[in-house]
């Protein structure tokens, strides 16, 4: 036997009657040689986790724009604690932990530089409309590899395109990573923002902090519980559990995710990603030279939201400096 074929022998009499083996897999929409030492779903981690798009999520807003202290999170972080997260879940359930890391690690690859804001801006000014999760699928379908896309399972796919809203995943891996994407954002956002003086642990309601607990550890460790001793035929909370935690996410839509104090450079963000727009949507000679076959075989407008989705904060701002704001004079 192979190294791949053992540990498929080890998922087979190990896992959960519910969890997906990698051997089972529907497989890629190119069909590939079977690796010797990792299954299908290993590959896809690999794939994802030393693609270019995964690299660039560290320069990414994940809710505080371009922080400029070490410790508040980007997405590339958010992305880690998600793949934990999850796996922590996956693991306690008998399920497929290489499916649902390679899902994680997968999820947010399409987001835009300033995190939702720059979702917005796109959504707003695109006729071909946008969501970050469409993107990410995107992504890792026609956009790496110099546009042969990465070639993942189809259960990888699935998940990363329905990992927020909408329909559930297939898998209750992919149902996983939805619900632990959730757990990590709304307890590491509450960190940030007590970081950054927006938010005091004092100021969640007490009920919540009865429910939940008075800290991210104390909260994580309690929703994860919680999850694990109520999933059987779908991933869940128990009743109570849900109910608080669905208090918590909309205290903090009020306190921290709709707060100008929070949010004081989100219009400008905004303005600069939809000049940005129209500037490569009028001038789509300017595109750098990988996205002309996709300015050719999609559009224009279908290149620059490609171009501009994957940016990071950073080479954003330089791009529109480039364009928008004069240099000094020299000889």
């Amino acid at each position: 036997m192979t190294v791949r074929e053992r540990t498929q022998a080890f998922e087979a009499q190990f896992l959960s009657s519910k969890a997906v083996l990698s051997a089972d897999t529907k497989g890629r929409e190119r069909p590939e040689e079977e690796c010797p030492l990792r299954t299908p779903f290993q590959r896809d981690r690999d794939r994802i986790l030393h693609c270019k798009a995964f690299r660039r999520l560290k320069h990414k807003t994940q809710v505080f724009l371009s922080p400029e202290k070490d410790h508040y999170r980007t997405r590339l972080t958010h992305t880690l604690e998600v793949a934990q997260v999850a796996r922590t879940i996956a693991r306690a359930l008998q399920l497929n932990e290489d499916l649902t890391e390679a899902i994680s690690l997968g999820h947010d690859l399409g987001h835009t530089p300033f995190g939702h804001a720059g979702e917005r801006a796109l959504r707003q000014v695109s006729p071909c409309g946008f969501t970050h999760y469409d993107q990410s699928v995107r992504v890792v379908q026609k956009l790496e590899k110099e546009g042969r896309g990465l070639n993942l399972t189809w259960e990888v796919i699935n998940g990363i395109e329905r990992h927020t809203t909408g329909e559930e995943a297939s898998t209750l891996e992919g149902r996983v990573v939805r619900l632990a994407d959730r757990i990590a954002y709304i307890n590491h956002d509450i960190e940030d923002a007590i970081r950054g003086g927006v938010l005091r642990e004092e100021d969640i309601p007490e009920e919540i902090h009865r429910v939940l607990g008075r800290s991210r550890t104390q909260r994580i460790t309690t929703l994860v519980n919680s999850v694990v001793e109520h999933s059987v035929d779908t991933i869940c909370l128990g009743d109570e559990v849900q109910k608080q935690f669905d208090q918590l996410h909309s205290f903090m839509f009020d306190q921290v995710y709709t707060n100008p104090k929070a949010k004081s450079e989100e219009g400008k963000a905004i303005a600069l990603i939809q000049h940005l727009y129209c500037h490569f949507v009028m001038h789509p000679d300017k595109l750098p030279g990988e996205f002309a076959v996709i300015r050719d075989r999609d559009g224009g407008e279908r290149a620059a939201l490609d171009y501009i989705a994957g940016m990071s904060d950073q080479y954003a701002v330089q791009i529109f400096e480039a364009l928008y704001v004069p240099k000094r004079w020299s000889i």
